[in-house]
């Protein structure tokens, strides 16, 4: 009998991995420097970019599905030269294996195809049905100043994530080197990095080196036991607007944590500590009404508790994706292999009781 999403898995993957070698590409032309540091055209057009050629591959296979997408394309529609721009990366963006290429569906006939693509992830979610959630660029600082950032794709079947993936060009392939505090910044996805997360509920997750053509060997990756917790290392957003660093500090002195923190972007902090580069991920609220973005975090959700790992709200609770667009009724997010994720948990449920 096969197993369930196998498929599913399999464009999810091969549809994030095209989407990078336009990011890649982007990125490229910005380090050359023909693109100016202050400018922020960069994200949007890798944006856009990616969020087509995943949601074309989605389409292609899966047509009655729906897509929470973070980009319309009603600005573009008002912007010849930028939609010119877009369409000359998209066109001319393919997987180098015919096959896998053919998986997709192809090349996206037109730059109105590709803008009825980048519009097609407009579904409001919801607990009913198969939903797609997309983010096509998480990190734009990041992606901006050559630090981590994630290309993020995760289905939900009556909303319940059942498949995620991740492609983090700027991370290292080897999944036994550790963190430190050079990843956030001046990466370059040079020979050596740029790794896909994959995972499928109840299947165990996996990474492998990100190619341009087919999928390259996968191995399993599980989260690192901690059996002391003092010696864990901490990842947390780079931006103090993302996560409350004066809390997290606070949680990490009274866990006894005096290893600094390793701030990077994206949901490349999911990936790090399911692989057990990491060991903690803390996001914590900054303000009373602000709720976190789905795209955000289902597909980083799914790889940490398929590698071991457990995924809570700052309260305790599941992180629920069926309410819509948004974690609705969560609050922050707290990542941690199984065996410490109680001990963490009462820490950030004092720290945060004071404030």
């Amino acid at each position: 009998m096969s197993k369930q999403y196998t498929k599913e898995l399999e464009i999810a993957e091969l549809a994030v991995q095209r989407a990078t070698i336009l990011t890649k590409r982007v990125f490229q032309e910005k380090a050359k420097g023909t693109l100016s540091k202050d400018d922020k055209s960069p994200v949007t057009i890798g944006d856009f970019g990616a969020q087509a050629l995943i949601i074309q591959a989605i389409r292609k296979n899966f047509p009655n599905d729906e897509i929470v997408g973070e980009e319309e394309a009603a600005t573009l529609r008002e912007n010849d030269s930028l939609s010119a721009q877009i369409w000359e990366l998209v066109k001319g963006t393919q997987l180098d294996e015919r096959r896998a290429e053919t998986a997709l569906g192809g090349p996206i006939p037109s730059m109105e195809d590709m803008l009825q693509a980048i519009d097609a992830g407009n579904s409001a979610g919801g607990p009913k049905g198969r939903i797609w959630a997309l983010d096509p660029i998480d990190g734009t600082k990041g992606f901006l100043r050559g630090g981590q950032y994630a290309v993020c794709l995760a289905l939900m079947v009556d909303g319940d994530v059942k498949v995620g993936v991740l492609g983090c060009p700027n991370l290292p392939v080897d999944d036994t080197i550790p963190l430190s505090a050079e990843i956030g910044k001046d990466q370059t996805d040079e020979r050596g990095r740029g790794v896909l997360f994959g995972a499928i509920a109840g299947q165990g997750a996996t990474s492998r080196p990100l190619s341009r053509g087919a999928l390259q060997s996968s191995q399993p990756i599980s989260m690192k036991a901690v059996p002391d917790i003092t010696h864990a290392t901490f990842c947390e957003s780079v931006e103090a607007g993302h996560s409350s660093h004066s809390d997290q500090s606070a949680i990490a002195q009274l866990l006894g944590i005096t290893k600094p923190s390793v701030r990077m972007d994206s949901q490349a902090k999911y990936g790090s500590i399911a692989r057990g580069a990491g060991d903690l991920y803390l996001r914590l609220p900054v303000s009373k009404g602000y709720q976190e973005k789905i795209w955000d975090h289902a597909a980083g959700d799914l790889i940490v508790r398929e590698a071991g790992g457990q995924v809570t709200d700052a309260e305790g609770k599941r992180l629920d994706f069926s309410k819509g667009r948004t974690l609705a009724d969560n609050k922050g997010v707290v990542a941690a292999p199984q065996g410490v994720h109680l001990q963490v948990l009462e820490a950030v449920k004092s720290v945060l009781s004071q404030n």
